[in-house]
């Protein structure tokens, strides 16, 4: 009787046999946290407040090796090919970076020496910040090195070792390891054209690129990168209908010149000009070490059109790694995003119905993953119903995890940001501009942020002291129709969540048509004192609906705010 019963119930509540998946992207590699690893170095960590490598480190902790032959190893837990590893060597003493000798050793043998460098790490002073260590208030620290090749087998013991040589700095920090089975190369499609073949034997493929697709344009051809690096130069245009595909993101890469990235007309730079364009399966390896947001962004950027994609690609040491505009239905999936200057992607101008789908940021300088319908550009398409979904974000040095500044109806949903420590792990907010010759992109709809956690999230900016994890920044203009449901959030540096308000004379914003369902927040205040589960500011306007809770202490600062 009781097993009909428990049939009967099955079929009349099916949602029961689906099991919540589990947010953040579907990430092949295992991270090894060097604070757990077997080490003559010194663990460091962990440190809460800004500008500290403890606390841009992954768990605050990290590992400090002093002099020729410290390390840290640790044992493979699965076969892998493929070696990333986050560090950080000291900056010179005027700027520009220094050098070292990382050896990599598989069971006591050496595998590989390899030459890092802190030229792409360390900026200084006051947004949008400068080289010049004179300048103070130290950022970005680490960069990685990433290695293809490496051979690991289960149960392995994989150390990584200072191995100076004459010139280098015997000082280095390591904060993790990532270990990965990277998939074979990828084989050239049929009906495509080979950017080799349009080589003229030289180092620089930046004319090569641009006949290759051109031709390819004019044929309804393929371009293809075959396994290799190839320096660019400049602008890739690309138009309607290409299609230019990698043989895999290890495989195919499109490197900068570092001699020429000073000049911004001269980087890796990839423009969509069209619709039905795809992007699949290669890297980008800028070298920017600066930022300087009067200058172009290098990267992909320019506009998508319609029916367009960009599958499964490496981007690092750019200013951003996506910045697109005038797109409808664009998929943006599978993709890296590593240590760049400011943003991972963002959704700017004229953008609806895009999607950002199982990718994954580390390391940058501004939001992971951002939606901001900016108003400096002539709108193609309305801009809202966008998506940041299955994604995952960490470790940045400036900004948040998932940013949304406005539009209509958009959301982020089932994704997981950890150690955002100079910002949030999901910001609402109105501050930038989204108004334009009377028309307005502020917040319409329904704005959702559901099924996320926020680990490690919620530090200190540099413009706004302690940000929460969460935090709804109603910034002189009003907010409406969020709802946040299904949200955990766990050791916050500050504040679980806060309703920020930012007025000015008679601009005065509200908060209304806002719902807080089923939010968890557990241990705030790792970095500040007296941090509360969720704090409304003095001066706050409006109202927040909360419901089914657990937010733990509660502190409502604004007499002119209710919660219900």
């Amino acid at each position: 009787m009781k097993s009909q019963q428990l049939l009967l119930l099955l079929l009349l509540c099916p949602v029961l046999l689906l099991a919540r998946q589990k947010p953040g992207a579907a990430i092949p590699w295992t991270t090894y946290e060097a604070e757990n690893m077997r080490t003559s170095g010194q663990v460091l960590g962990p440190q809460y407040g800004p500008y500290r490598v403890e606390t841009e480190s992954s768990g605050q902790r990290c590992v400090q090796l002093k002099g020729k032959g410290q390390y840290v190893e640790f044992t493979a837990l699965a076969n892998a090919n493929a070696l990333v590893v986050r560090y950080s060597l000291p900056d010179a003493g005027k700027g520009g970076g220094l050098k070292s000798t990382f050896g990599i050793y598989r069971n006591g043998q050496l595998v590989k020496d390899c030459h890092v460098t802190s030229r792409y790490c360390y900026l200084y002073g006051k947004y949008p910040f400068s080289n010049d260590p004179d300048s103070g208030k130290v950022r970005n620290f680490y960069d990685e090195l990433r290695l293809r090749d490496v051979a690991v087998r289960k149960g392995d013991i994989v150390r990584i070792a200072l191995d100076c040589k004459a010139g280098d700095i015997t000082r280095c920090i390591i904060d993790m390891a990532d270990l990965e089975q990277v998939a074979p190369a990828l084989a050239m499609p049929v009906n495509a054209l080979s950017l080799a073949d349009f080589s003229d034997g030289g180092t620089d493929y930046t004319d090569a690129m641009r006949k290759c697709i051109a031709a390819a344009a004019s044929g309804g051809k393929t371009v293809w990168l075959p396994v290799g690096t190839y320096k660019i130069t400049g602008d890739i245009v690309v138009p309607s209908g290409v299609i230019i595909q990698g043989a895999g993101m290890w495989y195919s890469v499109l490197e900068g010149d570092e001699n020429a990235y000073a000049s911004a007309n001269k980087r890796v730079r990839i423009k969509g000009t069209g619709s039905n364009i795809h992007l699949a399966d290669f890297a980008i390896t800028g070298k920017l070490n600066y930022r300087n947001d009067s200058e172009t962004n290098d990267g992909i950027f320019g506009t998508y059109g319609t029916g367009s994609t960009i599958s499964r690609l490496w981007i690092e040491h750019t200013k951003v790694g996506m910045w697109i505009e005038n797109s409808e239905g664009l998929v943006v999936e599978g993709c890296r995003l590593r240590n760049t200057i400011a943003d991972g992607i963002n959704f700017c101008v004229g953008m609806r119905g895009c999607v950002m789908r199982n990718c994954t940021a580390r390391g940058g300088g501004d939001d992971c993953f951002a939606i901001w319908p900016a108003p400096f550009r002539k709108q193609e398409y309305v801009p809202g119903h966008n998506v940041i979904e299955n994604c995952t974000g960490q470790l940045v040095f400036l900004a948040n995890g998932a940013a949304i500044y406005g539009g209509d109806s958009n959301t982020v949903r089932n994704c997981i940001f950890t150690d955002i420590t100079p910002g949030c792990g999901v910001l609402i907010s109105n501050t930038f501009p989204t108004s334009r010759k009377g028309s307005d992109n502020n917040f319409t709809g329904t704005t959702l942020v559901e099924d996320c956690e926020l680990r490690t999230c919620g530090g200190f900016d540099h413009e706004w002291n302690w940000r929460a994890a969460l935090e709804i920044c109603v910034d002189k203009r009003d907010i409406s129709g969020l709802v946040i449901r299904d949200v955990e959030m766990e050791n916050s540096l500050s504040n679980g969540i806060n309703v920020r308000a930012r007025n000015a004379g008679d601009k005065i914003g509200s908060l209304q048509n806002t719902l807080l369902e089923r939010v968890k927040v557990a241990k705030v205040g790792l970095g500040m004192r007296n941090a509360y589960g969720l704090f409304v500011n003095d001066g706050a306007h409006g109202s927040l609906m909360v419901r089914a809770c657990e937010l733990g202490v509660i502190k409502n600062d604004a007499g002119t705010f209710t919660l219900q």
